[in-house]
């Protein structure tokens, strides 16, 4: 089944109320199922436009997706809510549109389709990819799955710098091993600057390839690499698009005329470009290479950079709503009740690596998008590591096995198709999916499937579950085992 093909049967049932209606009617899930399978505040919207008492108006309302057999059961509640409850029939065909769509299953939302890059990680090849690295790496990949689900085309880019002071410390800290001595007190520490030391060739090379292995294994691909120095060229074009002024002698972009809170300086006095003049280059390349939206994931250091980032994008003529700045904030490591303090340099710090060594990549990614990227985050290693319904990966991947389970025992039993007898936040999904996994665990518990009255129906409804685990836990880069 193609993505543009997919079933929507809420928004098709919202559709059927917005006829009715004759105005957008939204659907929520109210929070006590006693209120119903869905509800809609449509009266309270229409009331303004009539003139009436909304609660009026949800009485009407109510009847009349009764009488047109949207549900077999509607009530005006509150101020002028419409509870609705839906047949056996129209859920039955929802879990057999799921079934039949599989793994398309909820795909294709985008109404616009576009090419967008998202630049995640883009840590400087000074050391190891670090825990708060992995973080920026696990929730921007997951935007992007997000939105490739959606149907956009999406590119993963890794931009890093080269060349520079941070650099100059890093080779200056192996080079100084390679001869038998300390690094130097301002350079890096740590056992990788050793293993460097004992590599042929330039450490930087060495220090890249071995990042693009970590996130390899930590499930990220990237689709390009981008070097600083390939980027600098191209400063002098960039800035000749911008508007600018002089002023004792450097040249500024004038960004506070496009929503920054000051001007920036891209040329200094003495004619040194400044790393904002790097961002305009380097922004122009993405637009030049055909994006259609920019993503870039930064860390909490990086707050100022929305406002000069959008700037920048409309001085090059580009919509500022084009162009989005993620910000996550910190991750802090607590094992056996004690928080784990992380500095590169110092060589104290923890790698992605031995994280994932320690928990593994599911229980790894898995924790590292579960926060809203505005959310600081507590990783408690020792439940990370537990394989029991306390860790929230585990007991969702068990629901996901357990189902698997049901199915394998199922022995060509036919589960049942039809009737019986877009940009969602990554740290949602896994929400979504505990819920999902609470709501299957208290069935399984309480309903019998095989050889049961109903088998058919619910074979149905436990593959459809099975879909939805398996793509939410895909959508964060978590595998969905068969057995556990």
């Amino acid at each position: 089944m193609s993505r543009s093909a997919v079933a929507d049967p809420v928004a098709r049932l919202a559709g059927e109320l917005t006829e009715m209606a004759g105005t957008p009617v939204t659907l929520e899930r109210p929070a006590d199922a006693e209120h119903g399978d869905y509800a809609t505040n449509v009266a309270l919207k229409l009331a303004g436009l009539q003139q009436r008492p909304p609660r009026e108006i949800a009485d009407e309302i109510a009847a009349q997706v009764v009488e047109d057999g949207i549900a077999t059961r509607a009530e005006a509640a509150g101020p002028g809510f419409v509870n609705l409850w839906l047949s056996d029939a129209w859920l039955a065909d929802c879990v057999g549109e799921i079934v039949a769509a599989g793994d398309d299953n909820g795909s294709g939302s985008a109404v616009e389709r576009e090419r967008i890059q998202v630049e995640l990680v883009s840590a400087n090849p000074t050391g190891p990819v670090t825990v708060a690295s992995a973080r920026n790496g696990a929730y921007g990949d997951s935007v992007a799955r997000l939105l490739s689900f959606a149907g956009h085309g999406v590119e993963r880019e890794y931009y890093y710098n080269d060349a520079g002071a941070q650099m100059e410390r890093f080779h200056a800290s192996v080079e100084a091993v390679r001869r038998g001595e300390a690094p130097p007190e301002d350079g890096y520490q740590g056992e990788y600057i050793a293993e460097l030391a004992t590599l042929p060739g330039d450490p930087g090379d060495a220090m890249v390839e071995r990042i693009e292995e970590s996130l390899e294994r930590f499930r990220i691909h990237f689709d390009t690499w981008t070097r600083e120095t390939e980027v600098e060229p191209e400063i002098p074009e960039a800035v000749a698009l911008l508007d600018t002024f002089e002023e004792e002698g450097a040249v500024w972009a004038r960004t506070s005329a496009h929503g920054d809170d000051k001007d920036r300086v891209l040329v200094r006095s003495g004619g040194e470009p400044t790393y904002f003049a790097k961002d305009a280059a380097y922004m122009r390349r993405k637009y030049a290479s055909g994006f259609d939206r920019l993503i870039y994931v930064l860390g909490a250091d990086h707050h100022g950079y929305v406002a000069r980032l959008q700037a920048l994008a409309e001085m090059l003529g580009h919509p500022r709503e084009s162009l989005e700045v993620l910000v996550y904030q910190l991750v802090h490591l607590v094992e056996g009740g004690a928080a784990k303090m992380m500095s590169k340099r110092r060589g104290d710090v923890v790698f992605l690596d031995e994280l994932v060594d320690a928990i593994g990549v599911d229980a790894a990614r898995w924790y590292l998008v579960s926060r809203g990227h505005d959310q600081t985050i507590e990783l408690d290693v020792d439940l990370a590591k537990e394989r029991t319904n306390k860790n929230p990966v585990y007991y969702v991947q068990y629901a996901h096995a357990r189902i698997a389970g049901i199915l394998r025992n199922a022995e060509g039993s036919e589960p049942a198709s039809g009737s019986v007898g877009d940009h969602v936040l990554p740290h949602a999904v896994p929400i979504y999916a505990i819920r999902v996994a609470d709501d299957f665990h208290r069935f399984y518990h309480e309903h019998r499937v095989l050889e049961s009255g109903q088998e058919a129906f619910r074979l149905g409804l436990v593959r459809a579950v099975q879909l939805v685990i398996a793509r939410c836990l895909d959508l964060v880069g978590v595998d969905a085992p068969e057995r556990m």
